[in-house]
């Protein structure tokens, strides 16, 4: 059975590229608050998975203070978490730049630490924003101290994004250091208006690796206006365009774990509604898919807020 988990990287920063927030600024302590609001929202739910990464803002400090105020939570939940990219925007929903990228040794090692010492040792860890062009391939001193971290037992992954993202699946997957995968999790953006991937999730369920999906409502984009045939389908089932976009992702035979990224615990519970869909709400669903160039150009052109 797929299972829903919450990222949390519209919950850790006071601005992400979305549609639809509520364009309300708010302090370190009000996020924190909201965020915390939220993951109770999500652990009544029944939901087990919490994602963040180093850029998003407090993100892991929020989860880890959240985590804290309950041991029971750490036992049953399952953490994951990336490095590669650094929060620069210091709070300032103004920034001319909110995150710098940068897969290297130091970064990995810089960041791993402090993935360690803000939340603890995460049951994942992954690469965030892996490419096909990523100096990571090319770099042995990164690719054997992750090997080291793999095999000191800490699970590894990479997350995706972008046009190419089906030949990243694929170069990561089969990326070996010491005769062993070095990832065997991905986190890719799959959507009914982002399926390129698709083929290459498929083939990695098949080999073994955890699959995760992000960015269900792309970026906002499925709920603000959803495109004709979701609003149909909504309709139908008596529920919103994000409950219907998010059980077409868990309806996909290679998806073990669909993120919702919930911004507050109304979110949090619209996504999360029941709903079961048909073969012939697939199949109207599935005609939505644009090319992959063409999402990512306008994903591309989305501003933080």
């Amino acid at each position: 059975m797929t299972a829903i988990g919450l990222g949390l990287a519209a919950l850790g920063r006071p601005t992400y590229v979305n549609v639809g927030r509520d364009g309300v600024h708010r302090s370190v302590d009000e996020l924190r608050a909201l965020a915390h609001a939220t993951l109770d929202a999500a652990w009544e739910a029944g939901v087990r998975r919490f994602d963040a990464a180093r850029s998003y803002g407090r993100a892991e400090e929020f989860l880890a203070g959240w985590l804290a105020a309950d041991p029971t939570r750490r036992r049953d939940a399952s953490i994951s978490s990336k490095w590669g990219y650094r929060y620069t925007a210091d709070w300032d929903p103004d920034a001319d730049v909110h995150e710098v990228k940068e897969h290297s040794l130091a970064h990995f090692e810089s960041q791993w630490a402090e993935t360690r010492a803000t939340l603890g040792v995460p049951d994942l860890y992954q690469v965030h924003s892996l490419t096909t062009d990523s100096p990571l391939f090319d770099d042995d001193g990164l690719l054997r101290a992750l090997a080291g971290l793999r095999d000191d037992g800490v699970r590894l992954g990479f997350s995706t994004s972008g046009a190419d993202q089906a030949d990243a699946v694929r170069r990561g997957l089969a990326l070996e250091v010491g005769g062993s995968a070095l990832f065997t999790a991905v986190q890719s953006t799959w959507n009914l208006l982002e399926t390129s991937v698709g083929p290459a999730l498929a083939e990695a369920h098949d080999a073994g690796a955890l699959v995760l999906v992000k960015e269900g409502v792309a970026n906002g984009r499925l709920v603000v206006d959803p495109p004709a045939p979701l609003a149909r389908v909504a309709a139908d089932h008596g529920v919103g365009p994000d409950a219907v976009a998010l059980a077409a992702i868990a309806a996909q035979p290679f998806v073990d774990v669909v993120l919702s990224g919930a911004a507050d615990p109304a979110q949090l519970r619209s996504n999360l509604a029941p709903v079961h869909l048909t073969d012939d709400d697939l199949a109207t669903l599935g005609t939505l898919a644009r090319p992959a160039a063409e999402y990512w150009t306008a994903r591309r052109a989305m501003a933080w807020v």
